[in-house]
């Protein structure tokens, strides 16, 4: 190549041998072209090496380039592949309803499990096996206290859903309950200390002047209601309309949540289910926090605006097994979306008639400040 060919000027015009047998020197002429094409030669070989060093710089500094815009376009998709799924925990119920177009559109962001039970959840909130959940109001400040302030509570959403109903035509007071069996669900939630407290303010000993008894959860004592081994039941909705729609004769005696607001003389709010979030993750993901409690009100709103589509959407993702029920349900189940700093007053006033009450009942004490989320410094 032209690169490593030799710049050795050439020999200058050697004598000439004439017939006088003399020698002269080459002609000024010859050595003249001679130092020319020399000359011309090098400087096409600069001129070459210069280009060729030059193409070779360009290249390198695409190459650069290139690299540089892969690393980065990767690290971005890289980021992306390490922003986990948010997984949250719900009740098939009110919360379970109002998370229902969060859990139709959000699948790629969001892992939203639905259980019967509030017992099936608190474990997994506590061992991080779900960045959040919906619980009973009641159990916010008892995963507080529990974790020693692993769990904040971000919002309330739902409100009172708790009515009295019977298989007869008896109950037209709360003191007509004095010497009946009454069957609850879900021993150490909300509706225990709900029904616990309207009967106390109205003279009647929960221990003494009637008989409570449990099943497990909300589906089992709607069945046994639908069936008519339970007679009195202390039932929420959806499943009062579930149950209605199975049994005919089924009669909503006494709405608690106008029970609770005459016994505390329309001061105090009943909160019925609220959500929580592990700390750990509000401080690694506030505003992933902050994005998903939006949609969440979005989601409430449309529920509540939308109740025949939502109905569909609620039958389709297995809360309630026909939309028809779902869609007459929803006016009744007090759906909401209220952010914890919002709520604050109602919640810190429902707590305090709980603790006065039983303090067992929130985890042995009130919580502190530390317990409601303010949200991120970019959300207020």
């Amino acid at each position: 190549m032209i690169l490593y060919e030799s710049l050795t000027p050439p020999t200058l015009g050697r004598g000439v041998s004439y017939t006088d047998g003399s020698i002269r020197a080459g002609s000024h002429r010859t050595n003249k072209v001679a130092i020319t094409h020399y000359t011309r030669g090098i400087t096409m070989k600069k001129t070459t090496v210069t280009l060729l060093m030059s193409f070779m710089l360009v290249i390198s500094i695409l190459l650069a380039s290139g690299c540089s815009k892969q690393t980065s376009s990767s690290g971005q998709a890289s980021e992306q592949s390490k922003k986990e799924k948010i997984k949250i925990a719900a009740l098939k119920g009110p919360t379970g309803m109002g998370m229902v177009k969060l859990i139709e559109e959000n699948k790629d962001s969001y892992d939203i499990s639905l259980f019967d039970s509030p017992d099936q959840i608190i474990s997994k909130v506590v061992n991080g096996e779900v960045d959040g959940a919906a619980v009973p109001s009641n159990l916010a400040p008892i995963l507080y206290n529990k974790t020693k302030g692993a769990v904040q509570i971000v919002g309330i959403n739902t409100l009172g859903v708790l009515y009295i109903v019977e298989n007869g035509n008896t109950i037209k007071d709360i003191k007509d309950l004095k010497g009946k069996t009454i069957y609850s669900s879900g021993k150490g939630g909300t509706p225990e200390f709900v029904l616990n407290y309207i009967l106390e303010k109205n003279g009647l000993d929960p221990d003494k002047d009637v008989k409570i008894e449990y099943k497990a959860d909300h589906s089992n004592l709607a069945a046994a209601v639908a069936s008519k081994e339970v007679k009195i039941a202390v039932l929420p909705e959806p499943f009062v309309t579930t149950t209605q729609m199975k049994d005919t004769d089924l009669q909503v005696s006494i709405d608690l949540t106008k029970e609770w607001e005459k016994a505390s003389e329309g001061k105090n709010q009943l909160v019925m289910g609220t959500l929580v979030f592990r700390k750990d993750f509000i401080d690694k993901r506030g505003n992933d926090l902050d994005e998903f409690l939006s949609k969440y009100k979005n989601s409430v709103d449309f529920v509540n605006s939308s109740k025949e589509e939502a109905g569909k959407l609620i039958e389709k993702n297995g809360i309630i097994p026909k939309a028809k029920v779902a869609e007459m349900a929803i006016p009744k189940c007090n759906i909401v979306f209220i952010s914890a700093k919002d709520g604050k007053e109602s919640l810190d006033k429902f707590y305090s008639v709980l603790n006065e009450n039983d303090p067992k009942s929130i985890g042995g004490k009130m919580p502190d400040e530390k317990f409601y989320y303010k949200g991120t410094e970019k959300s207020n």
